[in-house]
């Protein structure tokens, strides 16, 4: 479930909402004036965050080349990869 705090909290919580962040792993979600306004995130939290992201969009080009026919034989691997170190 996730832990919403109010935009004053923020301020005179700092300490408490960073602890969080930091043992949880989880953001915290602020509101502005009874709606949703930021989420906050330990810089580990969004760094794992960011890294999933990348690897699924990654993951997303392989598969998208498979399905459009965009692969190479074993053979062509390796004649490619001693190209490139000059073999």
């Amino acid at each position: 479930m996730p832990v919403i705090k109010k935009s004053a909290d923020l301020r005179n919580k700092y300490s408490e909402i960073s602890a969080f962040c930091h043992k949880y792993m989880e953001p915290i979600f602020i509101t502005k004036n009874g709606e949703g306004d930021l989420a906050v995130m330990s810089i580990e939290t969004y760094e794992a965050l960011s890294g999933k992201n990348e690897l699924y969009k990654l993951l997303q080009e392989g598969i998208d080349d498979i399905k459009n026919g965009r692969t190479l034989t074993e053979a062509e691997i390796i004649k490619n990869m001693d190209t490139a170190l000059g073999k």
